[in-house]
């Protein structure tokens, strides 16, 4: 079995724009993700059979009649006052529309809204401050022009994180 999930990855400049944004807040009372892993998540597969044909089937499907889009990072949030995210702005409307067609089925879990997570932590007012400090965020524009099914090797990554392996790749033209 296979943990996979569907996924925009960042571009570099993106990626770095970013990093350079959270530095000043960076500290050691939230638990930071490994920027190397950031990503956009389209849908969430959990244990797949080795083969996956039926989550790369339904990529296939998504993917095959959608042009490239237009994205950039945007804004933040937080989720139940323990997870902070950045948001996504740009071709939103169709990120969501890419999004509903990556879903296998009505009992998939997916994510709601198009976000990146960047920290977690206990400190319910921290993760404010810092979602407050980074609504005003923007980060550059970006192509996105393909979804990448990823599969996740839990506790293997930096700092006993996970590790993610790009397993295809699905084109929008």
């Amino acid at each position: 079995m296979r943990r996979l999930f569907a996924a925009i990855m960042l571009p570099d400049a993106a990626r770095e724009h970013l990093v350079t944004a959270l530095r000043p807040l960076r500290g050691r009372e939230l638990r930071w993700t490994d920027p190397d892993n950031w990503h956009l998540t389209l849908g969430f597969y959990g244990d797949q059979p080795n083969d996956a044909g039926r989550v790369t089937d339904a990529l296939a499907q998504a993917t095959a009649f959608r042009r490239p889009l237009a994205l950039h990072l945007q804004g933040a949030g937080s989720f139940s006052s323990r997870t902070l995210w950045v948001g996504v702005g740009g071709e939103t409307q169709q990120l969501r529309d890419l999004m509903a067609d990556c879903l296998l089925g009505p009992a998939e879990r997916h994510c709601q809204r198009a976000h990146l997570t960047v920290a977690r932590g206990r400190d319910g007012w921290l993760i404010a401050d810092h979602a407050h400090a980074l609504s005003v965020y923007r980060g550059p524009d970006f192509t996105a022009d393909e979804v990448a099914l990823v599969e996740s090797h839990l506790g293997e990554g930096r700092g006993g994180g996970s590790r993610y392996e790009v397993v295809d790749r699905f084109y929008l033209r």
